[in-house]
């Protein structure tokens, strides 16, 4: 089996799906590793290294691709990238086929085997391949730091000699994997933190992290989660109490980070630009989901803003890959954690098809597009 590592095009992106570490990996598992130049200058990993951990390099993307069996990603590939890529390939990344459908019927028309790893099933033996809880543990730890550095003020509270120093309050709305990480790092920046979810089994997480749980809790709320643990699309009217609810609390606030997804959809608002204009000068909201719309009325996408009011919104692309080195670290082992069980005698790859991983990502097949969430549509 060769593997090709391609280098990543689209803008903000830095990462790489693959380092040295899990090349050296895939080589001992039987497996040939070609890495377009350039691919890890971003995370700080240089072609030198990739040579030293046995791969080869490649000048261009499409020598890299040439003659691979399987092609490592970040991100889809671009209609232009597409064109490089040859039936009966198989291209794992994040693929965001609910953004970019077109690239998803690119693929297929060209019979190129397309696996969104975004669509890891959310079970315990899939937990070292997701890459969504990879990135986002990093996304809610780097949001509160780019909040600390963005606020005029201290985290913590101070005792000095000239007064006391008043600890800031942070409020983190949504407590998924970011969200938890949030809590945790605003907790250790000596922060005042209250954090917000839908879901009822996160308020136990959330007073674990030494945080209080705001919400609304009602009958809806109890049932407000899915089998596979993400939150479910609430009524008007309970999105109407929790607004109330959140709007008094959030006039206090000195920072706020929202982290609100819903997969395939627009992100939630949660902040209403009253919720903004209510707040205090040198108030900062960081705005996880912006790419997918954004939980923040006046959030711009890869743009910082400040309001009238002076309130400071940052609306970061690619947060994870601010964090770039670590990031890719984490993303290559999700994909080496995900193919190493399928690399039989001799480095060959053997997918089966009636794994339920295999199902919960692949979205093409044989020239068809095969997730159940696309395939209908792609029939009418």
């Amino acid at each position: 089996m060769k593997i090709a590592v391609a280098k990543e095009t689209r803008e903000h992106e830095t990462r790489v799906a693959a380092t040295p570490e899990t090349v050296k990996k895939f080589i001992k598992a039987g497996a040939e590793v070609v890495v377009q130049s350039g691919a890890g200058d971003s995370a700080s990993i240089p072609d030198a290294q990739y040579e030293d951990a046995g791969a080869t390099v490649a000048k261009t993307y499409a020598q890299a691709l040439k003659g691979a069996d399987v092609v490592l990603k970040v991100q889809r590939p671009t209609e232009a990238e597409v064109k490089s890529l040859a039936k009966g390939q198989k291209l794992f990344c994040i693929m965001s086929p609910y953004a970019e459908p077109a690239i998803m019927e690119a693929l297929a028309d060209k019979g190129v085997d397309a696996y969104a790893m975004e669509f890891m099933p959310r079970i315990t033996r899939a937990q070292s391949m997701d890459v969504l809880s990879s990135q986002a543990n990093l996304a809610g730890y780097k949001a509160v730091i780019e909040a600390a550095n963005t606020y005029g003020k201290a985290m913590p509270q101070m005792m000095t000699a000239a007064g006391t120093v008043a600890p800031a309050k942070v409020f983190i709305m949504g407590v998924g994997v970011a969200g938890l990480q949030a809590i945790a790092t605003a907790r250790r920046l000596g922060a005042i933190v209250t954090a917000t979810d839908v879901r009822p089994a996160t308020e136990e997480q959330v007073a674990s992290l030494g945080a209080k749980f705001i919400a609304v809790k009602n009958e809806e709320f109890e049932q407000a989660q899915t089998a596979g643990g993400y939150a479910k699309e609430m009524s008007d009217d309970y999105k109407k109490q929790q607004a109330e609810l959140v709007a008094g609390h959030i006039a206090k606030q000195d920072i706020v980070v929202t982290t609100a997804l819903i997969p395939g959809r627009k992100a939630p608002v949660l902040v209403t630009k009253e919720m903004v204009a209510s707040m205090k000068p040198g108030s900062v909201i960081v705005d996880l989901a912006v790419e997918q719309g954004g939980n923040v009325e006046g959030a711009e996408y890869a743009k910082v803003v400040t309001t009238d009011n002076g309130v400071i919104i940052v609306g970061h692309a690619n947060v994870p890959g601010r964090l770039a080195a670590d990031a890719s670290a984490l993303f290559a082992r999700n994909h080496f954690n995900f193919l190493s069980p399928f690399i039989g005698e001799g480095g060959a790859l053997e997918i089966k098809d009636d794994d339920e991983l295999v199902q919960g990502i692949r979205l093409t097949k044989d020239g068809e597009i095969v997730h159940p969430n696309f395939a209908k549509e792609a029939a009418e």
